[in-house]
This record gives C-alpha cells, sequence and structure tokens, in this order.
C-alpha cells in the first residue's frame, strides 16, 4: 500500500499547509485518515475529490473534522452538475451522536460507525481500531493488506493498550505534538520521546511523526524520538509517497 501524508500539523495549519492528515491507497482505492483544516485543497494536488473511496475519523476535534462540510458540498455541486456519484462512505465513532450525524449529507456522504475491537473491510483494507486517551473519545487505526500494515496513532498521550496495538506493524504514524518541557502539560499528547518509545516497544519497522507544534523546531521532537528509537524515523512530509 502507499501512504501520503496530506497534512502534519496539529490544532491548525500554517500557511498553505493542513492539519494532520493521511491518504491511503492500494490498487486505485483511496482512504482519507482524518479531514481537518486545509486537508480538501492539500488532497487535490494528489487526486481530484471525486476519486476519494472512503473517509475514516478518529474523533470529532475540529482539525480533524474541519473540511468535511467542504467534501459534502463538493459532492453535491458535482451531483447539481450533473455528475453523481454513489454516497461517500465516512467512517467514524458513534459515541458523539450529534458529530456522527453530520457524517451523512444529502446522500452525498454517509455515516458508518466504527467500534473499538472491531475489525471491518473499507476497500481492500482490514481496519482496527483502539480507544485513545485523549480529551474526547478518539480511536487509533490500522489498516492492512496483503500482510503488511500501517498503524495510525490519532491524536493520544501515552497509553499502555497502544504498544500491542501496534506491534510489529510496518509503518507507525504517531503524533508528537509536544516538545520535552511540554511532556505531561498537555492532555491528550505525546512528546517525540514517548513516539520513539511506542516505536521501539511495538517492535515497528519504521515510524512517522506527524500532529507537530506550529511553534519551534520540530526536529526537535524528531531527535527525541530517536534517541529511544534506533530504527527509521522522520518527519512526515506532505506529498511524500511511503510505499509500505
Amino acid at each position: 500500500m502507499k501512504v501520503i501524508p496530506i497534512g502534519i500539523w496539529g490544532g491548525y495549519p500554517k500557511a498553505n499547509s493542513a492539519t494532520s492528515s493521511f491518504l491511503i491507497e492500494h490498487d486505485g482505492f483511496h482512504c482519507l485518515f482524518d479531514c481537518g483544516s486545509g486537508v480538501l485543497s492539500s488532497l487535490q494536488n494528489i487526486i481530484p475529490l471525486e476519486k476519494l473511496d472512503a473517509v475514516a475519523i478518529s474523533h470529532y476535534h475540529a482539525d480533524h473534522i474541519a473540511d468535511i462540510g467542504s467534501l459534502q458540498f463538493s459532492r453535491i455541486i458535482n451531483y447539481y452538475l450533473g455528475k453523481p456519484a454513489p454516497p461517500l462512505p465516512i467512517y467514524g465513532h458513534d459515541q458523539d451522536e450529534e458529530n456522527f450525524s453530520k457524517l451523512s449529507y444529502k446522500e452525498q456522504t454517509v455515516g458508518v460507525p466504527i467500534h473499538e475491537n472491531d475489525v471491518i473491510k473499507i476497500g481492500p483494507f482490514d481496519v482496527s481500531f483502539c480507544e485513545t486517551t485523549h480529551p474526547v473519545y478518539c480511536l487509533a487505526m490500522k489498516f492492512t493488506v496483503n500482510g503488511r500494515s500501517v498503524t495510525l496513532t490519532a491524536d493520544t498521550e501515552w497509553r499502555d493498550e497502544l504498544v500491542e496495538f501496534a506491534r510489529d506493524t510496518d509503518l507507525l504514524i504517531s503524533e508528537a505534538n509536544l516538545y520535552e518541557e511540554h511532556l505531561g502539560k498537555s492532555p491528550g499528547h505525546m512528546a517525540g520521546s514517548e513516539a520513539g518509545k511506542l516505536a521501539k516497544m511495538a517492535g515497528v519497522r519504521g515510524l512517522l511523526l506527524t500532529h507537530l507544534p506550529l511553534h519551534g523546531d520540530p526536529t526537535e521532537i524528531l531527535h527525541a524520538a530517536s534517541k529511544v528509537y534506533d530504527g527509521p524515523a522522520e518527519l512526515a512530509v506532505v506529498g511524500k509517497v511511503y510505499e509500505v
């Protein structure tokens, strides 16, 4: 499979960029993981919006869902232009009924509930879920196809259960929103050293860092992760294709 970062920032995007989001592709099937601010604009540098086959949402904070409404409008505009398409499935948890209901829109998109400990099919992928530690209910996800896997932590502070969830994954995409001096001072997020610890304990084959802070020098976060995890690690690069 191929993994392409669409955005890498947490909270809100820097100029001409997007919040943390990834396109996961295999055999022509395209699944977008999270759809926050700036994601729709950035995504169109990779594929036309009508080529999306599915969207998976980790949780309902704005930096992960802000562009869902624009995505829905893009599809209804195509409908009015005489280019109808089947409803786009948007997978999200139903612990927040109000926000889950917004995933369905005028037969253009349809919300599909996902649950911790389930394993479901999204196109060619077997997708499993693990609850994270965040101020709102949030799900990490693992995409597996042909014996290869990608695990995305979504937003979380350290959580022991993520070690087994990410065990032996080929690529761990971990949030790393905190500098070491902020470790433990911002609920729901990890520092680089914790992302590195997760990668090491889970025995993953590669580490990408995302959901980066907008202040300071994020290479410090990579250095902190690399002091703990001695495998290949880098800050996610928007538009780069990672083959798994």
